[in-house]
């Protein structure tokens, strides 16, 4: 039998909600800013300085950035990174995260140690740019990919999670005859669908937005990814509406700026839903040492 709700509790319900929706309102607001504006005016965006719905909608900020057909073929590279850079790395994480947790491993403490050291200390900018020069990766999509394959962060988590299994699954397996890549692959990974969601999710996020990596490496504008692209349209549509003549058809610059935000964010958003009844679970479960 549930009791009835005293004034202190029902006051405290009052100030939860209100405090939650104060913070949809401050995460829900200026997204809704960015899109909206990206369908506002010129006029409308200098006379306004936050537009929650535009007085006219026109589309001309986004018949800017896409008639340039460079954007589709950046939007192709963009999503081929992300496939493939997500699927290497869970591949490899998957392989470390599972060797982590058998306590037979030989110096297991220490790259454990040495897996801990990274997340607190990195090689730096130059001497990264002079490995990945040295392995001939230069202007190569494998420049994205490589270096970023493992995450120390994510390694972590799925190792906790891959802990949390019972140990009597894993030796049922080998009693059955399963092989260390057998065990992984056909019993421990179906029972960690909810970390490999979250996981993948954090990985095919990290490699969509991967911009700094591309200026660096990615010499070939044929090759940009989308993310670096945009920026080049940006700077463009700022150099341009700077040294405009009277005749001569001025881009819209901030508005062109909501656009290409809006244009590099829709696509990764809708991975979101497909996996957002794993990623609470599998964030909250491998998080925890059991």
């Amino acid at each position: 039998m549930v009791k009835d709700k005293t004034a202190g509790s029902r006051l405290f319900d009052i100030f939860n909600y209100l405090l939650l929706l104060l913070v949809a309102l401050v995460v829900f607001l200026p997204i809704m800013h960015v899109v909206m504006s990206s369908f506002a005016t010129v006029e409308e965006m200098a006379r306004k300085p936050f537009i929650l719905i535009p007085e006219t909608f026109t589309l001309v900020a986004y018949r800017y950035v896409l008639s340039t057909g460079a954007v589709f073929k950046a939007l192709g590279v963009s999503a081929g990174i992300t496939i493939v850079g997500t699927a290497v790395s869970m591949f490899t994480t998957s392989l470390m995260a599972y060797g982590l947790t058998r306590r037979d491993l030989d110096g297991r403490k220490v790259i454990n140690f040495l897996i801990v050291f990274t997340m607190l200390f990195s090689g730096g900018l130059i001497p990264t740019f002079l490995v990945v020069k040295e392995l001939g990766l230069i202007n190569s999509y494998w420049a994205l990919i490589i270096p970023n394959a493992v995450s120390a962060f994510n390694l972590v988590i799925m190792r906790s999670f891959f802990m949390n299994l019972p140990d009597g699954i894993e030796e049922s397996a080998r009693i059955d005859g399963c092989s260390d890549f057998g065990t992984l692959f056909r019993i421990v990974l179906p029972l960690s669908m909810a970390v490999i969601a979250t996981i993948s999710l954090f990985y095919a996020v990290y490699f969509w937005n991967s911009y700094q990596s591309a200026i660096l490496y990615i010499n070939d504008a044929e090759k940009w990814p989308l993310q670096v692209l945009l920026r080049q349209i940006v700077l463009v549509a700022s150099g341009i509406s700077a040294d405009t003549a009277n005749d001569f058809v001025q881009p819209p610059e901030q508005t062109v700026k909501m656009a290409v935000i809006v244009i590099a964010t829709v696509p990764i958003l809708l991975v979101y839903p497909f996996l957002q009844k794993y990623f609470a679970k599998g964030a909250l479960v491998g998080s925890v040492k059991g």
